[in-house]
């Protein structure tokens, strides 16, 4: 794949040290990463520039990740969403909220959340087939 090519990934999460590990790990696993720490800072850029995944924490100051998701259903209905969190209860609403979105609870290892990730565009590949 070339540079060109490179998936691109919108990270929403408000946790500073989180948000650069996990940045770090996507761009290792070849994944292009803009990384922002809250959803009403993500939304502009979701509106703006195309991105193939939006990975948001769910809990956040000003906009919680399931607005800022159902919001992206609406200005860029092309890219998927995968959520991160820590709070059990909040898994819950998000698959009731976002049920094609995919929930990984923290703590997580990177490896599993590279997998998951590539999973959510293996799923993709293969409906495009």
């Amino acid at each position: 794949m070339t540079d060109t090519n490179k998936l691109r990934i919108l990270l929403a999460e408000d946790e500073e040290a989180m948000r650069t590990y996990l940045a770090r790990a996507l761009e290792n696993a070849g994944y292009e990463v803009v990384a922002v720490d809250r959803g009403t800072e993500a939304l502009p850029r979701l509106e703006a520039e195309r991105f193939d995944l939006l990975l948001s924490d769910i809990v956040m100051p000003e906009m919680d990740g399931i607005e800022l998701a159902q919001r992206c259903a609406e200005v860029s209905p092309h890219t998927k969403v995968m959520f991160i969190t820590g709070f059990a209860a909040v898994t819950l609403k998000a698959s009731r909220e976002q049920p094609q979105a995919k929930v990984l609870s923290k703590p997580f290892h990177l490896r599993d959340l590279v997998l998951e990730v590539e999973r959510v565009f293996a799923g993709e590949a293969a409906a495009s087939l």
